[in-house]
């Protein structure tokens, strides 16, 4: 048994993954993953270093493409946008003058325009944010 060679392998393969936590990029971790997958299939049956390379590459080829994979199915596109945190939530009415005027939400006072379906509404009412355009919320009524 070449324990030698199937410890590089997998010493290989734990340097990678390290490596990925000191520069990430979600990169180096699926080598690493082939690398300790290559140890493993060096350590159970002994092939030639040929077959150690195209072991490797293929142990690489389905790790890379199960990292892209995952990476495709998160959906990413809302995470910390203004709108994430704001549209939905209640909003109090301070002032309005026309379609334009400021709400609080929270503990923050926000620059506010009115939906196209909305009415001016008097002080103190509550209203929905239902978009955000910028640093202005688009709110409507509750």
């Amino acid at each position: 048994m070449d324990v030698a060679t199937a410890v590089i392998w997998m010493a290989a393969g734990l340097v990678l993954m390290l490596l990925e936590v000191a520069a990430p990029g979600v990169f180096l971790m699926w080598l690493g993953l082939a690398a300790l997958g290559t140890g493993l299939v060096v350590q159970a049956a002994e092939p030639g270093f040929a077959v150690q390379v195209v072991v490797f590459a293929a142990f690489a080829a389905v790790t890379i493409a199960l990292g892209l994979r995952l990476r495709r199915s998160r959906p990413a596109a809302h995470l910390n946008t203004p709108s994430s945190g704001l549209v939905g939530r209640e909003a109090v009415a301070l002032a309005f003058h026309g379609r334009t005027g400021r709400v609080r939400v929270g503990d923050s006072d926000w620059n506010a325009r009115l939906a196209s379906d909305a009415e001016a509404p008097p002080p103190q009412s509550v209203l929905r944010v239902v978009g955000v355009d910028g640093t202005t919320l688009v709110v409507g009524p509750a």
